[in-house]
């Protein structure tokens, strides 16, 4: 549901339009032994240039010019509150977080939260939400000649390949894998900057008479 919501569009919209150094690769934020997370930040912004009120398409605008139409969903609160000129910054983090569990036991299985949460009555228009699922798998072989690891989930089976030789010692047949991955996503509206004031213009000099 969250990656379906009006928030996703506007974040597909925003990488289209902005240059690629608005985004940061996945980047290793820890590990310790037996532990590894990754994380990957996307913080973008637009400018709205027209709004279909009909329609509820809203045209972005990035800072090379590229342009690209949306669409706001019902999802999307005080819509009326939109103009042209706002800002639209999205910010979007995802990571993944793998933990051994040595011995097993614990069920294979995955779960999955999520929330979101709109703007309220009168308040500018934004949302935030995020997902959240964690999946349990079997380790069910080991190749040491290829630092690959075969992991046996609630749904399928999959090869992961594990490129630090001391954290793939410590993995053995029987034990656990846990993946954690999170993904939160934040919009805001802010309105423009009021335009600045005309600067006052000199008086002209009275014209001189002809002689």
């Amino acid at each position: 549901m969250f990656r379906t919501m009006f928030g996703s569009v506007v974040l597909a919209a925003a990488l289209a339009v902005l240059p690629a150094s608005a985004q940061t690769g996945a980047t290793v934020v820890g590990k310790a032994p037996g532990k590894v997370a990754m994380a990957q930040t996307v913080k973008a912004t637009a400018t709205i240039t027209a709004i279909d009120a009909a329609t509820r398409a809203v045209t972005l605008k990035g800072p090379k010019g590229n342009e690209m139409v949306v669409t706001a969903g019902p999802e999307v609160k005080n819509f009326a509150q939109i103009k042209v000129g706002d800002q639209v910054t999205v910010e979007y983090v995802e990571s993944l977080a793998l933990e051994l569990k040595k011995g097993g036991g614990a069920p294979v299985a995955a779960t999955a939260k999520e929330g979101a949460a709109a703007a309220k009555p009168g308040e500018r228009p934004g949302m935030v939400g995020g997902r959240q699922v964690t999946v349990v798998a079997d380790v069910i072989d080991l190749n040491a000649e290829t630092q690959v690891v075969t992991l046996k989930g609630p749904q399928r089976t999959v090869e992961l390949k594990v490129r630090d030789p001391e954290q793939f010692k410590l993995i053995k047949k029987g034990d656990q894998v846990q993946a954690t991955y999170t993904e939160a996503m934040a919009i805001a509206v802010t309105p423009a900057a009021p335009a600045a004031p005309a600067a006052p213009t000199a008086p002209s000099a009275p014209a001189q008479p002809k002689k």
